[in-house]
């Protein structure tokens, strides 16, 4: 007998982005659910809820689909994620320790209710494809981290900010689409665009080509990815802690 297609319906209740996931999760549809409800969470700013409910879980083992897509978007967007799940369904998601990741409810309004929603700060603009916008990029983080009572995290935002959005006009030609989050203390800086390819953060071949590089993203992040958006294109990401920088060569994803 062949298995059911994956299919990912997305919706709203109250506060949440939920999923409808049904069809059969095996080994050939696992990376379909996985990067589905990643690309759905970039677009998803309140929470996330996976319903579970009528999908087949053909090997328990790969309920983990779960855990490593709370884990992925526990940096960015983070955002909480909850499952709405059988009785069948939570048996298997805890034999695999999902349900230590994730809460898991019965039902969409329990699962709904079980959202973790800190108090958040949010803001995104879109830019144009002009000169000056590196400037007005500069401007608009300084005001807005300012105006949030982080303005020791502006420097490094801004130089986040401009490297980014510089990538996105040197090697796009898309609108770039900043979006800033402060949540708990932490500080994300975006941006989006409509090409699908993904980022390539450079390394500059000498100090007179513009952009500051890929090493100093590395170094200013706590950590920092490209993930792909359901609505099409790519967000390029940066997570900012106060005071804790970090190095590293290679972006989450």
């Amino acid at each position: 007998m062949s298995s059911t297609a994956i299919q990912l319906a997305v919706g709203r209740h109250e506060q949440a982005t939920v999923v409808r996931v049904t069809g059969e999760l095996n080994r050939a549809s696992y990376s379909t659910v996985r990067d589905g409800l990643l690309k759905i969470a970039t677009d998803a700013p309140d929470g996330l809820v996976a319903d579970i409910s009528e999908l087949v879980i053909a090997d328990s083992s790969l309920a983990s689909v779960f855990s490593l897509v709370a884990m992925r978007i526990g940096d960015w967007p983070a955002i909480p994620f909850t499952v709405v799940a059988s009785s069948a369904h939570r048996e298997q998601l805890s034999r695999h320790v999902v349900d230590r990741y994730v809460p898991v409810r019965t039902d969409l309004a329990a699962a709904t209710a079980a959202l973790d929603h800190p108090v958040r700060r949010r803001c995104e603009r879109v830019f144009p494809c002009a000169e000056g916008t590196s400037a007005q990029i500069r401007e608009f983080v300084t005001a807005k981290l300012t105006e949030w009572d982080v303005p020791e995290l502006a420097e490094d935002a801004r130089l986040i900010a401009t490297e980014l959005v510089e990538n996105v006009l040197r090697h796009t030609t898309s609108e770039p689409k900043l979006r800033l989050d402060l949540r708990r203390g932490v500080c994300t800086v975006a941006v989006a665009d409509q090409d699908t390819r993904p980022a390539m953060l450079l390394e500059r071949l000498s100090p007179f080509e513009p952009g500051m590089g890929l090493k100093l993203v590395a170094q200013i992040a706590r950590t920092w990815g490209c993930s792909r958006s359901w609505a099409g294109g790519k967000v390029v990401w940066a997570v900012l802690l106060p005071g804790a920088r970090t190095t590293g060569d290679r972006p989450a994803g």
